[in-house]
């Protein structure tokens, strides 16, 4: 198993085999949390334009998502776990669309296979590649803006090539450094702002959360949709 570790849109576009798209700060914790809560399909998008068109064709679709880390005119909601932790998504359809992680998904065009990453769900991410066993495996950092290196994605990348070549990983030193050194301390500044509540960096380092893994699955013609996959389900089935 080759394993190949890039970077924002770009990295995206030269993955290849099976593709891991993450965005630990915010999107793909929140993409679980609106899964685990029930939603009906969950729609990765990169053009808000596109996300503004499919709401007006269907009122009834939620928005969710930010430009600049805010949630934009007309949205539902931001991209805050802390937001939908406690929602009721049964039978909706959200439509997501993020300035980082929702671009890596669209822009990797050569992947065999593409899953999200956050630590959110790492363990079942790993035990998945490692079911899946295949010759490459793409690991996307998205980072901020889709443009500078963020900590949490890149160490999320690692933490994943560690469990897959059978390393140890030491996470409450991940969580100490984030929250302690890194730039992601930034994250905690934020006070009085719906779109980036500070408790989002405790419900986005809650390791292992979620059992399952969301696999981008071809959606009619131009969409996108994000499939949940319980890896002991598939497990047992497989």
């Amino acid at each position: 198993m080759e394993i190949n570790i890039y970077q924002f849109v770009e990295g995206a576009r030269q993955a290849k085999g099976l593709t891991v798209i993450i965005d630990v700060f915010r999107a793909f914790s929140a993409a679980c949390y609106v899964t685990a809560n029930g939603v009906k399909d969950l729609f990765p998008i990169g053009s808000i334009e596109t996300a503004y068109r499919l709401k007006k064709e269907n009122p009834g679709f939620i928005l969710m998502g930010e430009r600049g880390g805010r949630i934009q005119p007309g949205f539902d909601y931001g991209n805050s776990p802390f937001a939908v932790k406690s929602v009721d998504f049964t039978g909706k359809t959200v439509v997501h669309t993020t300035s980082a992680g929702t671009q890596g998904i669209v822009s990797a065009v050569h992947a065999d296979e593409i899953i999200t990453g956050s630590f959110v769900n790492a363990g079942a991410v790993i035990d998945y590649i490692r079911m899946k066993n295949p010759q490459h495996v793409s690991l996307v950092c998205m980072g901020w803006e889709a443009a500078e290196e963020a900590d949490e994605d890149t160490l999320f990348a690692n933490y994943v090539k560690n469990g897959l070549e059978g390393k140890p990983n030491d996470f409450e030193a991940i969580v100490h450094y984030l929250r302690s050194d890194s730039k992601t301390g930034k994250f905690l500044d934020v006070r009085g702002d719906v779109s980036a509540p500070s408790e989002d960096f405790d419900l986005c380092l809650c390791l292992d959360r979620f059992p399952f893994v969301l696999k981008a699955e071809r959606y009619g013609e131009a969409m996108i949709r994000l499939a949940k996959i319980n890896v002991n389900e598939w497990r047992s089935i497989g």
